[in-house]
Order: structure tokens, then C-alpha cells, then sequence
């Protein structure tokens, strides 16, 4: 009985250690959270003087900031497409943002990174603006919202179905509209009676269900989407968990919650920010009050490059920048179309206050997360995806990447970046590009010539008769892409040129 007795104690000893050995060598909790239209010179960590961000910065002091991240489409539906499938999103033909009209645009047999971490035992949760279709061809929105977010990999979803600028102003959860009574059903064509603070539109509407949309109110969008992620991490943090949080701020009409109104020095857009960061703040202080905080990979970028709207503009003329000194803004395949903000904290594995100039893509995170939970993708996963987990943890002395292809709003301006050099195969930038100021379209060279950016394409807001019909840029030597030295490297660009069109073909082949 005694011999018996030791023998016990031995496995129950053995199986502590085998316990706790599991524990250590666990996975951490992912968060990622995606800002809506944050430029890269939208917060102070990255240069800017007009607003505060204490939150963001601490994340940056405390982990890695990249200084060459992407967003691998300067827009916002193609560029959650990408993050989530880890393919580019022209692969499919998408280019433009999807409305109310528009059925989920992501295969659900196709792999996306939340499939990816349910493999690996993760709870998986998308939290915010979903931007990507609901439904088979069209969104029922009266009735089931399937496939959505839980037919991609996710275990509950909360959040704006669209975008805050566009009709429907409700909130989703699961598969259907909060608030939804089929008393008071959707009705197409109908403007809504709701408080979104913003001139609508004589197109795209849908009005009715009045009771889904009393329960949304468009200056309480963030911080609600906040508590929702508070919520969840607070529910799952006994088990591993994957929260893709994808915030509305900053992406107009600029309606900050009252107790941020009028804190920036950059008007309401600045004050959008600064609830930005104070989102940011709430799931950073819940890791560090559940205990969470060693045991997470925070990772904090953006969609795309900040826009020069009509609250963009007013922000520029009290001296923000959005996007800093790079050339361009939101829709452009410029560096201010698509280069952003890239955080990355995990204590104890990320070095606290480094900086990295490698090459990475929102494009990246799937492959990312894949090799965290010690996974092998398939050819057909996330084909464009590469692991940049060494680059997030160590200093590689090679590139993990020696090319990246970006997107812009209009097809003409598919771009190639091979290490320094930045090949687009069209004049402008391939944005929006309306010459009048104040409209939601103004974009191109009156943009830049608003902005007092230079480029030697552009002369007076205007292209230049004698411009070459493509640009190259050496971002290492100009990385404000002032000077396009196409005529002096044509080797240069045809080859880039033929990479580029190679890519093209090459669909669903991981390259």
C-alpha cells in the first residue's frame, strides 16, 4: 500500500509537470486590431504633434513598431479580404468597397486566419466593421445574415455590417440585425430615420425597422464596440482566444463620443483619434487586469492610408498629416494610399521599444498565425501570406519578403514593390481624383498640390504634358516619392514590369 502510495504521488508529480510544461509552451491570445482609414502619420508614436496617443504609444514603447507596413490594398473591403485569406484580394477581381446590396465576397471554403486559429483550439471572435457582404448573392436583411463572419472561422461576431457612412445604421450580431421586429421590416429605397450626423444620400438606401435602428447612435459606435471586445476577453480568458477587432474610428463622418469632442488640435477628425486610442486603451488595460497581458500578441495597423475628405482637409489646414510625408492618401497606390501604422507587443518575446524596417503586409497575418500555433498551410492557403513572426520577434538580417503587390482603387494601378523600388504601371496615384475641394472624392494631383507635396509628374495640380505614363520610385533614397526616375532605369521597370505581370497569372499559386 505504501509502495502504492509513492507511486501515485509520482504520477501526480509527473502529470503536474506535464501540466504546467503545456502551459508554458501554450500559444499566446491574439488580438488584432484594425483601425479604419488611420494614416501613417495619424499618431504621435509616428510623428504626429496635432493629437495624442498615449495608449498606442505605450504599445509601441513596449513592443515593435514597423516602419514599411502595408496595407496590401489601399482600400478598405479588398484590404479585409486580404487580411482574412491571406490572398490579394485583385485575385477575385475586388478592388472597391461592397454596400448594402452586396452577398459575402469570401469563399466559405476558402481558409481564412480565423479557421486557422480554431484549428489550433483558439474561441474565435470578429468584433466591429465586417465591410466584406452578408448572404449567398444579397444580405437578407430581414432575415438570416448567412454566410457572414461565423461561416469564415469565427465563433461569435458583433458590430457594423458595413460602414458608419453607409446605410444600414445598425448593428449585427451573429447571423441577424440587433433589434430587428419583422412588424417593422427593412425597406429598399427608403431613407432611414436614424442619427447618423451626415447629409443622405439619394442612392443605396434602406429605411423602416425602426426599432434596429433607434438602438444605433453613430457618436456611440466606438465605445460600444469597445465594451463588446472588454466583454468577450473578459468571457474567454480562461481558454485561448483570437479577437479580431476591427474599429470604425477613424473612418468618416468624424462623430466622436461627447467626452472626446474638441480634445485634439485637429478637429473632429483628431478627436476620433483620440477615442481611437482610448479603444485601444480598454482592451490593453482588460489584458493587464485579467492577467492577461504576458500570455498576448497585441498587433495594431490599419486598412489603409489616411483620406483627405472634407474633415481630412480641415485636420491638414490646422497642420496634421495624415499620412505624413508621404505622397498621397486613402484609394492611392502612393506610399499614403497604403503604407500604416504596424504594432506589435508580446512581452517577453517582442523586444520592448524596437523598431523594424522590414517589409510586411496585412496580408501576412495568416501565414503568421499559422506558424505561432506550429501549423503547415496548405498550396491553397493564404497563397500570398508570408511568416513574418521573425521579423515581429527578432531583427532578420535578409528581408522576409523581396516583393509585395499593392493595390489602389482603380485596376490601372495594380503596383509591385521589389525591395527599395516601387514600380505603378499608370499615371497618378489611381484614386479618387476629383479636382473640387471639400467633395468626398477629392483625390490625385489636386490632393497633393492641396497638401503642398511635391512629385515631378505634377505641376500645378495637374499632370505634366511630358510625364512618363508609369513611375518608379527608389523608396530607400525618396521614400516621399518626389522624384519618378523611370527614364533613368527602364531596365529597372521592365523588369519589375514582367515580375508583376507573372504574379498576375500565377493565381492561387503561393509565390
Amino acid at each position: 500500500m505504501k509502495h502504492l502510495s509513492k507511486v501515485l504521488s509520482l504520477l501526480l508529480v509527473s502529470y503536474f509537470f506535464i501540466l504546467v510544461s503545456a502551459t508554458a509552451q501554450r500559444p499566446p491570445n491574439v488580438v488584432v486590431i484594425f483601425a479604419d482609414d488611420l494614416g501613417y502619420g495619424d499618431t504621435s508614436c509616428y510623428g504626429a504633434t496635432k493629437v495624442r496617443t498615449p495608449h498606442i504609444d505605450q504599445l509601441a514603447s513596449e513592443g515593435r513598431r514597423f516602419t514599411d507596413a502595408h496595407a496590401a490594398s489601399a482600400v478598405c473591403t479588398p484590404s479585409r479580404y486580404c487580411l482574412l485569406t491571406g490572398e490579394y484580394a485583385f485575385r477575385d477581381d475586388h478592388w472597391a468597397p461592397v454596400f448594402l446590396k452586396v452577398g459575402l465576397i469570401v469563399d466559405p471554403n476558402q481558409t481564412t486566419v480565423a479557421d486557422v486559429m480554431k484549428r489550433s483550439g483558439y474561441n474565435t471572435a470578429c468584433i466591429g466593421k465586417w465591410h466584406l457582404g452578408f448572404g449567398e448573392e444579397t444580405p437578407n436583411w430581414n432575415g438570416e445574415l448567412k454566410p457572414g463572419p461565423l461561416e469564415l472561422g469565427f465563433d461569435y461576431y458583433f458590430g457594423m455590417p458595413v460602414v458608419n457612412s453607409h446605410p444600414p445604421f445598425v448593428y449585427v450580431e451573429n447571423h441577424h440585425v440587433v433589434g430587428i421586429d419583422p412588424s417593422d421590416p427593412f425597406v429598399y429605397d427608403e431613407v432611414a430615420d436614424t442619427p447618423i450626423h451626415l447629409e443622405k444620400m439619394g442612392f443605396n438606401q434602406i429605411g423602416g425597422a425602426k426599432a434596429a435602428h433607434a438602438l444605433y447612435d453613430d457618436t456611440y459606435v466606438g465605445t460600444t464596440l469597445a465594451g463588446k471586445a472588454v466583454s468577450w476577453i473578459k468571457e474567454k480568458k480562461d481558454d485561448p482566444f483570437f479577437l479580431y477587432f476591427a474599429t470604425t474610428n477613424i473612418h468618416h463622418p468624424f462623430t466622436p463620443h461627447p467626452q472626446f469632442q474638441g480634445t485634439s488640435e485637429a478637429g473632429r477628425y483628431g478627436d476620433f483619434i483620440h477615442e481611437l486610442d482610448w479603444i485601444v486603451g480598454e482592451v490593453t488595460r482588460t489584458l493587464e487586469e485579467e492577467g492577461l497581458a504576458e500570455k498576448t500578441l497585441v498587433i495594431f495597423t490599419s486598412d489603409n492610408g489616411g483620406m483627405i475628405n472634407l474633415g481630412g482637409q480641415e485636420a491638414w489646414k490646422r497642420g496634421h498629416n495624415q499620412n505624413g510625408d508621404l505622397l498621397g492618401f486613402k484609394f492611392d497606390a502612393w506610399e499614403g494610399g497604403h503604407r500604416v501604422p504596424f504594432i506589435a507587443r508580446w512581452p517577453g518575446n517582442i523586444p520592448a521599444g524596437s523598431v523594424s524596417d522590414q517589409l510586411v503586409s496585412n496580408v501576412d497575418l495568416i501565414a503568421t498565425l499559422a506558424a505561432l500555433t506550429n501549423q503547415e498551410l496548405n498550396d491553397n492557403e493564404g497563397p500570398d501570406s508570408f511568416n513574418i513572426l521573425p521579423a515581429l520577434t527578432g531583427q532578420p538580417k535578409k528581408p522576409i519578403r523581396d516583393h509585395l503587390v499593392l493595390s489602389a482603387f482603380r485596376k490601372t494601378h495594380l503596383s509591385l514593390r521589389d525591395g527599395d523600388w516601387m514600380y505603378i504601371p499608370a499615371q497618378a496615384g489611381g484614386g479618387f481624383s476629383s479636382p473640387e475641394l471639400g467633395t468626398h472624392g477629392f483625390g490625385g494631383f489636386p490632393a497633393v498640390d492641396f497638401a503642398g507635396q511635391k512629385n515631378s509628374d505634377m505641376e500645378n495640380g495637374n499632370i505634366k504634358p511630358e510625364a512618363p505614363k508609369e513611375q518608379l520610385y527608389n523608396l530607400r533614397k525618396d521614400f516621399r516619392q518626389t522624384n519618378n526616375v523611370i527614364r533613368d532605369h527602364p531596365e529597372i521597370a521592365e523588369a519589375m514590369k514582367r515580375r508583376l505581370d507573372e504574379i498576375r497569372e500565377a493565381n492561387g499559386t503561393r509565390l
